[in-house]
């Protein structure tokens, strides 16, 4: 039988699909924080994402076989010969700083996007909008530079931080009475380029002051401002109307969160009447409440002054209120030879204050340390005093308010003992 010849049919291979283009999906992210999403950790994250910059991803590359048939023989002569180029990596996108911290890659950078997420009710656009703006802002006024300018200290009086409150919050104080001096308001108001220069002053106060504070997820990052209202200037200062109005625009746009609390004192009617806005508003004995007594500057009615003293900060005062037409007593006791040191003082005075040591054993003598005396309201601040010992007893200080108000009394003391 003639040979059967089996042919086998060369099958072609199927074309080489180009790959589809990559697709870029923008996606629009809109975040809904919900009641139990306190903590605004997603939103934060959220911010976070929206911050980083994205670089342009490169273009895709064609297949070599379509590249090739798409050029010339020439062309392709030439390209044979060219050496292939290496490819450049996209820029790292710009680090951004605020306060000195990192807003990428820190863990301090979410506390501070708390603060922007906080002052527009965790709305994210907005938080983040709100932060572009901020760091745009601080680009073109110059903050980073501002730190390093030295711009006088004519007005270390109005603005100063002194002392924490009982939470651990820095305590700001702002003195607008000092602008009843006649050649200081001028020297800060007078024309537009000595406004300009109190308002930089001010940003730089306050980045000074932000910078001491705490970004750590369980640190304390805002202040507590006390104003004190005392003999400032009324509404017709036209000049530190618009230069204290144009100051909070710049600190509510880029300062968000910073305050703890608000507390003024000596508030005059006529600023009641302007600014009915500020409710509760708190009187100079209130404050209280919120700072303790050594952390209060003597001229607001606490202990601490400047300069080396005895006691410190550090050191814990008592208060006690003392009712009208009573007498109160306070008792240091002695144990051992010691000298004993205290200090005290009644919010406007006007009593009688003596103070004694008394021995413990019964055939000893009472020792009159301070004859008791009449206080006005202007003749002490604060009486420091000290008795030494060399045997055990007690101090006892004697505050006789006969008036008819209820005064507060605040006192401290230690012991240092002795050897002869």
């Amino acid at each position: 039988p003639a040979p059967v010849e089996v042919r086998e049919e060369e099958k072609a291979d199927p074309p080489v699909e180009a790959p589809a283009p990559e697709t870029v999906v923008e996606t629009e992210v809109v975040e809904k924080v919900s009641a139990a999403d306190d903590d605004g950790a997603k939103t934060v994250e959220a911010i976070e994402e929206s911050v980083v910059a994205v670089a342009t991803p490169p273009p895709a590359e064609k297949p070599e076989e379509e590249a090739s048939s798409s050029l010339k023989p020439d062309e392709v002569a030439q390209s044979e010969e060219k050496p292939e180029e290496a490819e450049v990596p996209p820029p790292p996108p710009q680090e951004v700083s605020i306060w000195g911290i990192p807003l990428l890659a820190d863990e301090r950078s979410d506390v501070i996007l708390l603060k922007f997420l906080r002052a527009r009710d965790f709305k994210v656009k907005d938080a983040f909008t709100m932060i572009k703006n901020t760091v745009i802002w601080r680009k073109e006024f110059g903050v980073d530079g501002l730190l390093d300018e030295e711009l006088g200290n004519e007005l270390e009086k109005v603005v100063f931080m002194h002392g924490f409150d009982k939470e651990g919050h820095p305590v700001c104080y702002n003195v607008y009475g000092e602008f009843q001096n006649k050649e200081l308001y001028q020297n800060t108001f007078a024309d537009e380029e000595k406004r300009s220069k109190f308002l930089r002053w001010r940003i730089q106060f306050l980045e000074k002051s932000i910078r001491k504070l705490d970004f750590s997820p369980n640190g304390i990052s805002t202040i507590v401002q006390v104003n004190d209202l005392k003999n400032s200037p009324g509404p017709g200062k036209r000049e530190l109307r618009q230069a204290t109005n144009q100051a909070l625009h710049l600190l509510q746009d880029n300062y968000p969160e910073f305050v703890a609390k608000q507390v003024f004192i000596n508030v005059p009617w006529w600023y009641l009447a302007f600014n009915m806005m500020i409710s509760p508003f708190l009187t100079q004995r209130t404050k209280s409440k919120y700072i303790a007594p050594e952390q209060v500057p003597v001229q607001y009615g606490g202990l601490s002054r400047d300069g080396e003293q005895e006691f410190t900060v550090a050191d814990a005062a008592t208060e006690v209120t003392i009712k009208p037409a009573t007498k109160h007593s306070v008792e240091f006791p002695v144990t051992e030879k010691s000298t004993v040191v205290w200090e005290v003082r009644v919010v406007g005075w006007d009593v009688n204050y003596g103070a004694e040591f008394v021995p413990t054993a019964e055939d000893g003598y009472t020792v009159i340390v301070s004859k008791t005396r009449k206080v006005g309201p202007a003749d002490e601040t604060v009486i420091s005093n000290s008795f030494k010992t060399g045997e055990p007893g007690k101090i006892v200080l004697t505050i006789d308010n006969q008036t008819t108000k209820k005064k507060k009394l605040v006192y401290r003391s230690k012991a240092k003992p002795y050897s002869e």
